[in-house]
């Protein structure tokens, strides 16, 4: 196996902890929440606390990997990500649950960043898009696979157990991380660029890098706030609870496939563009249908799951295009503060207008309206990236094979 192919196989399933991780607390949250005396905006408070670190923390974590090396801030971030997960599986108390969660989270913006940041370098300017695509849909498995195992763990073993197993995974992935994985020449401080410049990116690669970040925290944006709402309209359109879980559980994995098929469609095909456009205005046309009440709500959440899918490596790709190498780790530190502004922020925006509007269709409806304006960011990104070409040797102009 090629040295990248094999970097990328250790990365995805390294990241796949990630999403297990994240998903694990609202898993168990039907044990959670009665035994510890939560409110559900405190369990909310907790999901979305696993993020929220990433604010302040993924520029930092771009300019720390540059430093001290990618590979060894990585292990630092999985670190903290077990340790997270045994203070939330051993916690007796809110606080508690919340400290920890804070930590794996904080842990799991450092692996975010710096993985992003390792793949682009493998991949830069050959076969992106096809390897951003396997690399973004370990999160959405690792979501699946908590789905699956840990609600059972939980109702033999205890909630407690759970979350352990969670910390579990991350250690397993950090032995995997330690003992497999050789770094690129451009990991941190081996950096063959690292020593020219300040690793800031500047000027229009700046601005484009934020376009790109702009793009991706908007998709995750929506992600989140069509997931968030969903189970609450699918019940009120006379799904019960647990049909209304299995229809979510269902576009999770119809989104695993879709993001699939996307890249594999672009290292054939090519047509970054025409996947780009064909994802987003489908994902759009069914957030309209699900807020209109026209035809049927598992229908289209089936197809947003489907079609939605297929920009996603395109999107993760774009920094690639723009970004030299000596600047790749602070750059996508930048990308990801993007990323986390709109992934957190989103959702509580549409929240705000259901809340206003007293109307589910309303949530939909603006959702909508800000995934469709990836394209025009997307549009705007096009036309900035034609007039930029990075140097040191690494062009990464084109989204298809090399």
């Amino acid at each position: 196996m090629e040295a990248r192919w094999r970097a990328l196989a250790i990365l995805t399933t390294a990241r796949t902890s990630l999403g297990f991780q994240f998903q694990s607390l609202a898993s168990v949250s039907p044990m959670l929440v009665p035994e510890l005396g939560l409110s559900y905006g405190d369990l909310g408070f907790l999901i979305g606390l696993y993020f929220l670190p990433g604010v302040v923390l993924a520029l930092p974590a771009g300019a720390i990997g540059r430093r001290f090396g990618d590979k060894r801030i990585v292990l630092v971030g999985l670190a903290m990500m077990a340790a997270g997960g045994a203070v939330t599986g051993l916690a007796g108390s809110s606080e508690t649950l919340a400290l920890g969660r804070a930590l794996s989270g904080a842990g799991a913006i450092l692996l975010n960043v710096l993985m992003s940041k390792m793949v682009t370098d493998w991949f830069a300017g050959r076969e992106i898009v096809l390897a951003m695509s396997i690399f973004v849909n370990a999160f959405p498995i690792g979501m699946g696979l908590a789905m699956l195992s840990l609600g059972w763990l939980a109702a033999v073993a205890g909630w407690g157990a759970a979350l352990l197993a969670a910390a579990a995974f991350a250690t397993a992935a950090a032995a995997l991380v330690a003992g497999a994985y050789a770094p690129h020449p451009n990991d941190g401080r081996g950096a063959a660029g690292s020593s020219a410049g300040t690793g800031w990116p500047r000027g229009r690669e700046l601005v484009l890098v934020c376009l790109a970040g702009a793009m991706w925290g908007i998709y995750n944006g929506g992600f989140g706030a069509m997931f968030g709402f969903a189970p609450t309209f699918l019940a009120g359109a006379g799904l019960s609870v647990v049909e209304a879980g299995l229809v979510v559980g269902a576009t999770t994995w119809m989104i695993v496939a879709s993001v699939q098929a996307g890249g594999i469609v672009a290292q054939k095909w090519g047509r970054p563009a025409m996947l780009m456009t064909l994802g987003i205005v489908a994902w759009t046309a069914c957030l309209v249908a699900l807020g209109t009440g026209r035809g049927s709500p598992v229908v289209w959440m089936i197809c947003a799951g489907l079609l939605m899918g297929l920009p996603a490596g395109v999107i993760m790709s774009l920094p690639a295009q723009v970004l030299r190498p000596e600047n790749r780790a602070v750059g996508m530190g930048v990308f990801y503060v993007c990323l986390y502004v709109g992934h957190g922020g989103l959702p509580a925006l549409v929240g705000r207008v259901q809340d206003h509007a007293g109307s589910a269709a309303a949530a939909f409806h603006v959702t909508a309206a800000f995934v469709l304006s990836i394209l025009v960011l997307f549009a705007i990104f096009r036309i900035g990236a034609a007039r930029v070409a990075p140097s040191g040797g690494d062009p990464a102009r084109g989204l298809t094979r090399s």
